[in-house]
């Protein structure tokens, strides 16, 4: 079967996350945007592992879904057109902050658990190395092939989050390393997958030979509900937990079909800049400065296009074999926000985003499969043109940098 999964993303507990992030709220959110595996993130906090334990229940294998009661009062809010099946992955990330090489490393990982047994050990471990319950995503002292190790006893899987961020990934242009085995040593050949992040794509990480083995996954890193899906992946294979690892290895009948992507340009570490001037320069530019921003002098910071290029041996426009298909996407409030000249978080939007939810189904059947002429019909012309712009990737695009997000446009 083919449904849309997203592994990444946080709790309540998890800093700078918004409160709603409780899993009643995620069980209709996930009808909403039209996902049907999503990570609960932040199975190492304590209480947001005993929260999981109370209110879930085992489904498929290694899957869970909401307890009944719970599920049909978050039901009761979601629109006929939008119902599905909702199930949950026991998920988190760990910052790991350590020294290697004489240089101080940051890095976020992905670690996906099959039971509540394996999240259990691994919490065991990870409490006895540092402080657990103060974040959601806890920082340790903990190098990345130790974590992994950690990991792998406890029949989890690693995979690393958002690769290319410059400031807490494992390639990023600040503290990462200039490959996995540079990474993970003797214990390179257990990462089989890595998130790409909002501000790369697969065409960017094709033009890395050293990753043609990794399947290339996208998710959300959501820190409120509403940015759920905004990347994600279309998995065809069984509904489980054995069979997605599966397809993420490239094993048995099943397969990661697509990514749904970002533009990366509109990622916030898409290129190279210092925010506090307003400085925003493409590699070549960063080149001919020496590194330093015009305006005072100081680093900029190396974005995620840059490091790329410092990485890849194969031009743009390269393609492995194996590589699964993706498409640009832009979240649906941003794209009514464009038709109606507002903001998308405007009263205007949540009302039309309601409404179109309500009469053509969940968001990301909207954004990808919706037909544009019954779009017109119903009155949202502009929204059909702005889709069909999307969907064949015709945006123009003012790219991400320092912490800042790019801004893609639709309508113009």
């Amino acid at each position: 079967m083919e449904f849309i999964a997203d592994l990444h993303i946080h709790s309540y507990l998890s800093r700078a996350c918004s409160k709603d992030l409780r899993p009643e709220t995620l069980h209709r959110w996930c009808q909403l945007k039209g996902i049907t595996v999503l990570g609960t993130g932040d199975f190492t906090h304590p209480s947001w592992e005993a929260e999981l334990r109370g209110k879930l229940r085992p489904a498929e294998e290694g899957l869970f879904a909401l307890e009944e009661t719970l599920a049909a009062g978050a039901d009761a809010e979601v629109p006929a057109s939008c119902r599905g099946p909702v199930r949950f992955l026991l998920q988190a990330e760990v910052s790991c902050i350590y020294k290697r090489g004489g240089r101080v490393r940051k890095a976020h990982h992905l670690l996906l658990a099959p039971s509540f047994d394996s999240v259990r050990r691994v919490n065991e471990r990870l409490g006895a190395i540092g402080n657990i319950r103060s974040d959601g995503r806890p920082i340790l002292g903990l190098d990345s092939k130790d974590l992994l190790s950690i990991a792998l006893e406890a029949g989890c899987v690693l995979i690393p989050a958002h690769a290319w961020t410059p400031h807490f990934a494992v390639f990023g242009s600040q503290s990462g390393f200039d490959s996995l085995e540079e990474c993970f040593a003797d214990l390179s050949p257990e990462i089989f997958a890595i998130e790409t992040g909002l501000s790369s794509d697969p065409p960017m990480n094709w033009r890395v030979s050293g990753l043609d083995r990794l399947t290339l996954i996208s998710n959300s890193d959501a820190h409120s509900p509403g940015k759920l899906g905004r990347e994600s992946n279309v998995f065809d294979c069984a509904l489980s937990y054995p069979a997605i690892l599966a397809a993420l290895r490239r094993q048995g009948g099943g397969r990661l079909a697509k990514t749904l992507e970002f533009f990366p340009e509109e990622g916030k570490y898409h290129a190279d800049g210092h925010r506090d001037c307003g400085v925003c320069w493409s590699p070549a530019e960063t080149e001919a400065h020496a590194g330093l921003c015009s305006a005072c002098g100081k680093a900029v910071t190396v974005g995620v296009l840059h490091r790329v290029e410092a990485l890849a041996d194969r031009p743009s426009g390269s393609r492995p074999a194996a590589a699964a298909d993706y498409e640009n996407i832009v979240p649906l409030k941003e794209v009514i926000g464009q038709t109606l000249r507002v903001g998308p978080a405007s009263v205007k939007v949540a009302r039309a985003y309601e409404g179109l939810l309500a009469r053509f189904g969940s968001e990301l059947r909207i954004l990808r499969s919706a037909a544009l002429g019954e779009l017109s019909e119903a009155g949202h012309p502009e929204l059909a043109a702005a889709l069909k712009r999307m969907r064949a990737g015709r945006a123009v695009v003012r790219p991400g940098y320092d912490g800042v997000y790019g801004t893609v446009e639709l309508t113009g």
